[in-house]
């Protein structure tokens, strides 16, 4: 079966944004207009097509990112009347779910964010923004729910250059807000788009009024101004004073030119609820957000030698995919999603997995809507799809082809913060127990499973609570286990307080082949966030090469097992200076031993820091409850950071121990009689305070 779509008519894009923001329900207005579906479900309801899950639907929020295409033809642009292949992600917008937006952004060519029109940037717009800067991903953004009371669209604007750093750029300006908004100004076209009820109806061949026009027209010419700052033909005419022959076709070249090369952010606006503004934005993905095709070969490294290899986007050539996203089916078992970057996929294809080395037959391909499947014969590059029969594959992991192996970039996936014991009910129940969380594990990487060395009970590591208690909940829903449960705790850290010279002769006979290895190591503190910084720093091939590795190894168990029992060492330098070897007895294992008891010997000589993650929370309240909020963080040590004005609320920004968030939100809702929300992501880890040190090693106790 031969490529129904160009690749170059190919759109993969994610929609993100912060909880409450709009992301599903623009989703399902996409699917609407684009006649995916025929009626649109609501949030509230729990009858979007893309929030499929039961937890979803009783919560209220997305909790894994889905995957569904549409095609559409935009009205406008170069690419008018060409049909488009859109591949969408629904992304999460809750702080504890946030690996589904990393593991999406790891695939997608482009992006939506979509920003609450009454609260322009929030905490975790600002967190998916910076997930989608370490990919490189180039994103447009969408101005949502214009008609709500409070709506500012110049605000919101604003906020994005104050938050989050870039250069928006409006191509559109709202006609009214909130219960007055019904239409939009097209800045690029210069056209007046005016909103016919909440159908979706709509006229945008009008010019724009005179009474609008002096208003819109400083934002036409900043609008220029920009494009002329990445398009030199744009520039030309903007300089000779040309402003009149500067075209529809030259505004929209320059926005894309500068939306690939993320040097600006075209912001539009509308309500996703109403659905407003919606085939605006869909002609606006299809006309500045790039295809597979933009990227013209991807990277990745030789599994041996480490070197760099390229692979053409392209259906010719060898195959190669990432496995961005594992989910569980009781019909067919494990599903893994992909993302084919090269070549061509045909069901019983055999593709090699350099991360384990072993071989893996694809035994059905599908395409993904929400839930549902579509069984196809092939895919192509360029393509979002899932597999079945890969049975040894991990989220993360490159699938390609035996013979011209790669390993693609795979997932920055965060450290779990909160931790709580679970343990079956009965004997009986416990194999159950057992296989739901591994699979649960298998398809979260931010779900981190181990056991108690004092209680034996196995520990459920996460991203937080609702994390947390979302697990429980599917595994009685889908694994039939009712497990008890302890109450959550926070996942500490430890570091070192000092630095030190450590030598280590390791030295064992035992009547056969000896082991012997002498390292001699500067371990000290390294950066917040560095993890394990090693650095060969010995001279003279005192130890050979290819002992080195081992070393590195032996020093990354140790900290993984830290000093004291159970709390991980993390943020540590390691430079090896040097060492000391046998002719015969000298071997990795020799070499890793003595790696790891060096540094656990260097801990205890320099001492340990204890560390805790400290949330960043924004908090806003009426006035009224101000001196309520601000004491309420003061007494869970919260530093604040500062206050700023929103309509007649109050925001604040403040740094709080994750140890002292426990039921926050709720206890937030009581003290303000309902009137104020909290969000809060994480921040950093910090150390400890010595007061708080004591207190802090009971609770883990």
């Amino acid at each position: 079966m031969s490529r129904t779509t160009r690749i170059e008519r190919y759109r993969n894009i994610g929609i993100m944004a912060h909880i409450d923001a709009g992301k599903t329900t623009l989703t399902e207005r996409v699917l609407f207009f684009t006649g995916r579906i025929h009626s649109t479900g609501e949030v509230h309801t729990g009858s979007t097509e893309m929030d499929w899950m039961e937890q979803e639907k009783k919560r209220g929020i997305t909790i894994t990112s889905a995957a569904t295409t549409a095609f559409w033809q935009p009205r406008h642009g170069r690419e008018a009347g060409v049909p488009h292949r859109i591949n969408i992600l629904d992304t999460p917008g809750h702080v504890d779910f946030t690996i589904e937006v990393e593991r999406s952004l790891r695939v997608l060519d482009g992006a939506v964010a979509v920003f609450d029109a009454s609260q322009g940037v929030e905490p975790q717009s600002e967190t998916v923004w910076r997930q989608a800067d370490r990919y490189g991903v180039p994103r447009i953004a969408f101005i949502n729910k214009m008609d709500k009371v409070g709506a500012d669209f110049a605000l919101s604007v604003q906020s994005m250059v104050d938050r989050l750093g870039v250069r928006p750029v409006a191509v559109q300006w709202p006609v009214g807000d909130g219960a007055d908004f019904q239409g939009l100004v097209d800045l690029v076209r210069m056209r007046l788009v005016r909103f016919q009820g909440e159908d979706g109806r709509f006229d945008d061949d009008a010019p724009v009024p005179p009474e609008l026009l002096e208003a819109v027209m400083p934002y036409r010419m900043r609008l220029i101004e920009v494009c002329a700052d990445v398009d030199p033909g744009v520039l030309e005419k903007f300089v000779d004073g040309r402003v009149e022959d500067i075209t529809v076709e030259d505004l929209e070249r320059a926005l894309r030119a500068g939306t690939l090369a993320r040097t600006l952010v075209p912001v539009l606006c509308g309500s996703a609820f109403k659905k407003k503004g919606v085939q605006m934005l869909l002609d606006a993905v299809v006309n500045y957000l790039p295809s597979p095709a933009d990227v013209a070969v991807v990277e990745g490294f030789a599994p041996v030698t480490g070197e760099r290899v390229s692979r053409p986007v392209s259906d010719s050539g060898p195959p190669s995919a990432l496995a961005f996203k594992l989910m569980s089916d009781k019909a067919v078992g494990g599903i893994v999603f992909l993302r084919v970057y090269s070549g061509t996929l045909r069901a019983g294809t055999v593709l090699l997995n350099p991360v384990t080395g072993r071989k893996e037959r694809v035994g059905r391909l599908m395409f993904m809507h929400a839930n549902r499947r579509e069984e196809v014969a092939e895919v192509h590059a360029g393509d979002l799809c899932a597999a079945l029969g890969l049975k040894g594959v991990r989220t993360g992991d490159t699938l390609c082809d035996p013979d011209a192996p790669v390993v693609l970039e795979a997932l920055n996936v965060m450290e779990p913060v909160v931790q709580l014991a679970v343990e079956a009910r009965s004997p009986a129940e416990l194999p159950k127990l057992e296989e739901g969380l591994q699979r649960l594990a298998a398809e979260d990487p931010s779900l981190r499973l181990g056991v108690d060395p004092e209680s034996g009970q196995v520990l459920l590591s996460g991203m937080g609570e609702l994390h947390l208690e979302v697990v429980v909940d599917r595994l009685r829903t889908e694994f039939g286990v009712e497990a008890r449960v302890g109450q959550p705790k926070v996942a500490y850290r430890d570091t070192l307080r000092g630095a030190v010279r450590q030598e280590y002769r390791h030295v064992r006979q035992s009547g056969g082949p000896g082991q012997y290895a002498r390292v001699v190591l500067d371990v000290g503190p390294a950066p917040r966030g560095a993890g394990l910084v090693f650095v060969d720093a010995t001279k003279g091939g005192t130890i050979p090469r290819e002992l080195v590795p081992a070393i590195e190894k032996g020093v990354a168990g140790a900290m993984a097992r830290g000093v004291r029992e159970g709390v991980p060492l993390v943020d540590v330098e390691v430079r090896l200076v040097d060492g000391d070897t046998h002719v015969k007895d000298s071997t990795p294992q020799a070499f890793a031993v003595a790696g790891s008891l060096a540094l656990q010997e260097a801990a205890r000589r320099v001492g340990i820091q204890g560390l805790e993650p400290v949330m960043e929370v924004e908090v806003v309240t009426p006035e009224e409850f101000l001196g309520d909020v601000l004491g309420d963080l003061a007494s869970r040590r919260g530093r604040v950071l500062g206050m700023e004005a929103k309509g007649t609320a109050r925001c604040v920004s403040a740094r709080v121990p994750m140890a002292r968030l426990f039921g926050y939100v709720t206890a937030l809702r009581g003290r303000t009689q309902g009137r104020a929300q909290a969000s809060m992501r994480l921040g950093t880890y910090e150390p400890v305070p010595e007061p708080a040190s004591a207190s802090s090693a009971e609770a883990r106790a």
